[in-house]
């Protein structure tokens, strides 16, 4: 899901890192990672054809496994900070783990959106569609569930298990909308975290646990997990508006289409008063998605948007920054900066 641009490309988001100190995530991380995809099919023991066939399209190891990697760099930076070791208790686990919460979220996304495909899909499409959304995501979470048990540590479930409930939450958060301008931003940005950064955030914490036993080192790793996250999606919100359809994989306004005003909507909305009506109505009146998008491509919405998910990853790298340094914080660093460079 990245533009892999050359150090020498990058924006500068930190200027800690040099490119004599630059380091690939992906290059660090990819012997942990190798048999990632592979290791949650042996956990997805599955009859069902169709439940197979679903659960294999989600799990083809053609992505960049972006969480999981971080979660592998969190867990050898906080292992050296802490004892001057990359190895560390159950990383590969919890790098699973954390690539089915992923899926959850994507299955579970899917589900609330195909709740809302227009007529004329019959009813028992419909119907089928979403019974299969539901059952391969339950799938998922009791695989997920048997894994975390596995780990044996009653902290990391604890922790872990949060990620469910604020999956939960955001769905229901992105259901509803607010008439206060700024209420409205704010709900915005709690649905973006309870939907996106959450489990960055807890998957983040969960490993410095198992790595270190400072608790000012799980605050640092919560914190980079939940500002990277949140960049993430607010640069994910930008390209709905900037990438083209093809490139980037899902139609163009896609979440105009579902109703949803996401950050460069509600800059906008500052600029072009009359799209609040619009956002009250969930784009929902003929015109209202094309109408939106020609107000947020002539306003500052978008430039916004990009300025605030640079802020968060500012301060994700004063969190990381406060960490022994080490390849792997390095590597950390360089990922907000390709979080901020990714065109799809």
């Amino acid at each position: 899901r990245f533009h892999h641009a050359s150090a020498s490309h990058l924006c500068s988001c930190s200027k800690t890192v040099s490119d004599e100190k630059y380091q690939d995530p992906f290059q660090l991380g990819r012997k942990d990672l190798k048999n990632l995809y592979e290791d949650i099919k042996k956990e997805l023991l599955i009859s069902a054809a169709e439940l197979k066939e679903m659960c294999d399209y989600y799990f083809d190891g053609k992505g960049k496994a972006f969480r999981p990697m971080i979660v592998v760099l969190m867990a050898r930076a906080c292992n050296i900070h802490h004892n001057n070791s990359r190895e560390g208790a159950a990383t590969t686990s919890l790098g699973n783990l954390c690539q089915c919460l992923t899926t959850l979220t994507v299955k579970y996304s899917f589900l609330i959106s195909s709740l809302n495909l227009p007529l004329p899909l019959v009813l028992e499409q419909r119907w089928r569609i979403t019974s299969l959304a539901v059952l391969a995501g339950d799938f998922i979470l009791s695989a997920a569930s048997v894994a975390l048990a596995r780990i044996g540590n009653t902290t990391i479930v604890s922790v872990l298990t949060q990620v469910i409930e604020d999956l939960v939450r955001g769905e229901f958060l992105q259901l509803g909308s607010k008439e206060n301008e700024n209420e409205r931003f704010a709900h915005y940005l709690e649905k973006t975290f309870k939907k996106t950064a959450s489990l960055i955030a807890n998957s983040c914490k969960a490993v410095s646990i198992l790595g270190c036993p400072d608790p000012k080192v799980h605050e640092i790793a919560y914190q980079y997990g939940k500002n990277v996250g949140i960049a993430f999606q607010l640069i994910d919100d930008v390209l709905d508006f900037t990438s083209c359809a093809d490139h980037l994989g899902k139609p163009a306004a896609a979440d105009l289409k579902l109703g949803l005003a996401t950050g460069p909507v509600l800059f906008a909305c500052r600029q072009f008063p009359e799209m609040n009506a619009l956002i009250m109505r969930r784009f929902s009146k003929p015109g209202d998605v094309e109408r939106a998008r020609r107000y947020v491509l002539q306003s500052d919405g978008v430039q916004q948007t990009t300025y605030l998910a640079q802020r968060y990853c500012h301060a994700a790298t004063r969190e990381i920054s406060k960490l022994r340094p080490s390849p792997e914080r390095e590597a950390l660093i360089q990922l907000t900066e390709m979080v901020l460079m990714r065109d799809k």
